[in-house]
């Protein structure tokens, strides 16, 4: 029987080695349903023989086209929240804006420590970064590229959202929690573009904020289609 030195999506190594029908204890992938590197019956393959690991869609079609739903949701999700008019804060009745704004609330208390210019900005910097740093770890620990990619599409949604905080700088006018408006006192954005001497630009900034998260999105869309079309079910296996 064929033994499994090294696994072909996590990379760990194996001593002794596995059995071909068993699980990766470090990442949980069965090694006879991943149609990657090829293993050594005698000892490890060396290194400059292995490929990357590519995923067989046959080997299980439910995930894939699992993916291929999620892929298709987030595209059509991320449509309508580009069609949102920015100019008067349309997205903040949107789901997407219930889901990043305990995260904006929350980066304003991590980043206290840091002083009252990074505390302010934290709100906007952490709902921008978590799906960032996510998407990271979705790639480099896990090896999952497409994990990463739909938290890329997260963080271009996240962008789009705070793009109409940052035009509403110039001419306050949102609705802020508790009720009050930024003409009731500054809220974060006219606070930090005052202590940039940008609040002039605050319109020009929110546009590119916005169209920065349109491309955003369509990169992350764009590098789950990628990945999808590797993978896809091959005919005649």
């Amino acid at each position: 029987m064929t033994k499994i030195f090294r696994c072909p999506k996590c990379d760990v190594r194996f001593d002794p080695p596995m059995a071909e029908n068993s699980e990766c204890p470090h990442c949980g992938i069965w090694f006879h349903k991943w149609n990657a590197a090829p293993v050594a019956k005698d000892g490890p393959v060396p290194e400059e023989t292995l490929p990357e690991a590519i995923p067989d869609a046959t080997a299980d079609p439910a995930s894939y086209f699992g993916r291929v739903a999620a892929l298709l949701f987030v595209a059509i999700w991320g449509v309508r929240l580009v069609a949102m008019d920015y100019r008067d804060a349309e997205i903040n009745s949107s789901f997407m804006h219930n889901i990043v704004l305990p995260i904006h609330e929350a980066g304003h208390v991590f980043f206290m420590p840091f002083g009252e210019f990074l505390t302010i900005l934290g709100g906007s910097f952490f709902q921008v970064a978590l799906p960032m740093g996510i998407g990271a770890a979705f790639l480099l620990r896990q090896r999952d590229a497409f994990g990463a990619a739909i938290c890329l599409w997260w963080a271009g949604a996240s962008l789009v959202d705070v793009a109409p905080y940052i035009w509403d700088s110039l001419n306050p006018q949102l609705i802020l929690i508790g009720g009050h408006t930024g003409e009731d006192g500054p809220h974060d954005w006219i606070y930090l573009l005052e202590r940039l001497g940008a609040l002039g630009h605050a319109h020009a900034l929110g546009r590119a904020v916005h169209h920065l998260g349109t491309l955003t999105m369509i990169a992350g869309v764009a590098w789950g289609v990628h990945w999808l079309w590797r993978r896809r079910p091959t005919r005649g296996k």
